[in-house]
Parts: structure tokens; sequence; C-alpha cells
């Protein structure tokens, strides 16, 4: 059998209108993005004593074998690594705040690896899936198109938080930095209005080129490099440790957040594509759900953190890709760099960061169908973006529309329109909120 027809076969290609050509360079397309990974989550995970070094090793051979998987096996353009929120949390709340090793915070993250995979084998998640309304999972999309284009203000140097104001406020837009991302920016946005196919690629490579003159981007001293050893940071994990009910608080704060920013970022990513079906869900959902609970599991004995669906998948959707080729593409791309990490990593942040600004303004067309003149259905709509920017975290804002869409169809008489599951669903949603306000 031809590498033509196993390709055919594997990935239904025709299926989708798409081709090997268009699903490498969307798969490219989203490595790039993603390319922060390997210095945001090992740097994150240095802080909280895991060696840097071999953790580097484990989060690329995590993402690129996980992503691999998610495209054979779901048939879906989805690229998975270590969520950053729950990086965060061990990082910072747990190991940082609360002293807990990070040994006992990776058993965290492996019973909640577990629980995602019992949830997704009998169908729980599934069902939370088909009880979310229409209204929230319309603005999923949008929450998670301006959580995009966050990142990418961010990481362009456009925009910084201000510890005096509390808030985001304007950066210094005339440093070499923020000038080299608007500069990306522009180019990105004319080959976008000219309709040029792979305009985000070519707008990175274009502006890894100009940072080299500019002093940005930093050419590497050598091309090739041996990956370090995993054995300092495998089978690491205190499992039983874990299992202490004080530590239930902090179980659920890894839980809840990144059950719903997988779900978020799937629904949001695919509604981009054009996969999702009449109400709102995406078939066979059950298969990527999945890929991220086993990756869950996997990642915590080799102490990467729960790995989650990417919202940087967008990019790829956004360069044409419709199938799990584009996933594969990407997974290969992070396995090479376990050899040519010092080529690969002279993409600066200011070359992928204008690329997300515009993911993030092409994901904002599900808002047009929300029912604005019935408050019952704009208001938990409205929360759910609004919450997920100002939290930074698409998976309080999932949680809070949930919340408020039963608290106002309740409140409003209209409690017919509730299913009945979506009343069990909010307990342990507002649990969490309570947990977190402790």
């Amino acid at each position: 059998m031809s590498k033509t027809k196993i390709t055919e076969k594997l990935f239904q290609l025709s299926s989708y209108r798409t081709n090997v050509k268009t699903e490498f360079t969307a798969g490219l397309t989203v490595f790039m993005t993603m390319l922060y990974v390997l210095i945001v989550v090992p740097g994150m995970l240095d802080e909280a004593g895991i060696p840097k070094g071999p953790i580097t090793v484990a989060v690329i051979l995590m993402t690129g074998i996980v992503t691999i998987i998610m495209g054979i096996y779901s048939n879906r353009p989805f690229a998975l690594a270590p969520g950053l929120g729950s990086v965060a949390f061990l990082s910072v709340t747990l190991v940082a705040a609360e002293g807990i090793s990070w040994q006992v915070g990776m058993g965290m993250v492996f019973i909640s690896g577990v629980l995602f995979v019992l949830f997704t084998i009998f169908g729980l998640r599934q069902l939370i899936v088909r009880l979310i309304p229409p209204a929230i999972k319309l603005s999923i999309g949008a929450g998670v198109g301006l959580f995009i284009a966050l990142i990418g203000f961010r990481n362009a140097g456009i925009v910084v938080a201000s510890e005096d104001a509390n808030s985001l406020q304007l950066a210094d837009i005339g440093s070499p930095n923020a000038i080299l991302a608007l500069i990306g920016f522009f180019i990105m946005s004319v080959l976008l209005a000219r309709n040029v196919r792979g305009h985000l690629l070519i707008g990175i490579v274009i502006v890894t080129l100009i940072g080299i003159p500019m002093g940005i981007t930093k050419l590497p001293d050598s091309i090739f490099s041996f990956p370090e050893s995993i054995a300092p940071v495998a089978f690491q994990l205190d499992i039983m440790e874990a299992l202490k009910l004080s530590y239930f608080p902090f179980l659920l704060a890894f839980f809840v957040p990144d059950f719903f920013s997988s779900l978020g970022t799937m629904l949001g990513v695919a509604g981009k594509g054009g996969m999702l079906d009449k109400n709102g869900d995406l078939p066979q959902i059950d298969k990527p759900f999945l890929v991220d609970a086993g990756g869950t599991v996997v990642g915590s004995l080799f102490s990467a953190p729960v790995m989650t669906t990417y919202v940087e998948s967008a990019a790829g959707v956004e360069a044409g890709g419709r199938t799990g080729l584009t996933a594969v593409s990407t997974g290969v791309l992070f396995l090479l760099t376990l050899f040519i990490t010092p080529l690969i990593m002279i993409i600066p942040t200011e070359a992928t960061a204008p690329a997300l600004i515009l993911v993030g303004l092409t994901m904002l067309s599900s808002v047009r169908n929300i029912n604005f003149n019935d408050v019952t259905e704009s208001l938990p709509a409205f929360m759910t973006i609004v919450v997920t920017i100002f939290t930074f975290n698409f998976g309080n804002g999932i949680a809070a529309g949930i919340i408020i869409y039963v608290l106002v169809k309740s409140l409003s008489g209209r409690y017919k329109e509730i299913h009945p599951g979506l009343y069990i669903l909010v307990i342990p949603l507002v649990l969490y909120f309570v947990t977190l306000a402790e």
C-alpha cells in the first residue's frame, strides 16, 4: 500500500477537503506558536525544585508523543502539552506557598488523571458536554479567542501587568521587541487580508529573520544537541501521600479547571474549524478526551503536569489543518527538538505573538449566534467570556457561566429550561470557587 493510501486511510484527508501539504503547514504553524512551552514550562517547574535539564526532555517527549497519539487515535488537529495553569499551581501554590513537595504534587496530578480516565470511560465527560447550555458553548470560542489574543499581546510586549494599578496597561511600544511584534502583526494582517495560504507561518519566518539585525533573534553557537537523561524526574511521584484528606481542596483545584480548560479548548478550536454539529457538540469527543486523560496519567509518571489541549491548536486550524495529520506533524517536530534544540529555539516570542492575536480575532464570530435579547442566555455567555479573560483561565470562565445560567434561569422562574443534571453539576463548581476563596 502506498504512503498516499495509508495517509488517506488514517486521516481521511479527502473527506475533510485537505491534503498532506496543508496539514503539514498547519502542524508546523502550531509547533512554532507552541515553542514557548519548552522555555516556560521547564523554567516554572525548575522553581519547584525539579531538575531543569531532565524535565525539559520529559516535557518534549510527553508533548510530542501524546500529540501524535491524539492525531492518530482521534483524527483531530489538537496539540497537547503540560497546562500552564496546572504548572503554575504546582510550582507557586503547592510548593512555594504551601510547602508541599513536587513529588506529592505529581501524585495529585496522577490521581486527577485517573479521575479523567474514569470520567471518560463511563461517559461522564461526554454527558457534561451535552449538559452545557448552547449559549455557553457559543461563548467558549470567543472566550478562547480573547484568551489567545491576550497571550499574544503579553508575549509581544504590548501590554504588561501593573502591580500598582492591579491591572493590565500599555507597555513600552517603542521598545525593539514591541516594534518587531507590531511589524509581524501588520505583515500577517496584510497576508490574511490578501487570503495568502499559510499567512501565519510565513509571517513567523519573516519576523524571525527581521529580528536578526535587530538583535532579538539570537543565532545559536551550534545546531545539534543531545538530550539529558530523564532518570531524575521519572517515577518520582508520591501517590500515597497525595491521598491525604487534607489535600482534597488542592486535588479539586487541579481537576475542575483542567477539566473545563480541555473542554473549552476542544470546542473552541473545533468550532473554528467547522467541526461541531448543530448542537455545538464535537462528534466522538470521547476520543480526544481519552487521549488527554491518559496523557495526564502517563505525564505524571515523568513529572510533566496535567497534559491538556493547547489553544495554539487554533493557529493550525487557521492555517487549514482539519485532521489528525496536523497533530502528528506537530508532535514529530517536537520530538525532533531533542536533537536540534539550539536551532529551533531561535524563533523569538515576538514572531509568534502576532499570530496568536490574529487567531483570537478569527474566533470571535461565534458570539453572533447568541441571543442577546434574552438576558438569561446572554448573561451566562457574557460571564463565561469575561471571567475567562479576567482570571486568565477559561476553566474558571466555563464554570462561572454554568453557575450563572442555573441561577438566573431559576430565579427568573424559567427553571424548566434547565436540564436536571445541571443542578448536580453546579455543586462541585460552587465548591471549587469556595475552595479558591479560602
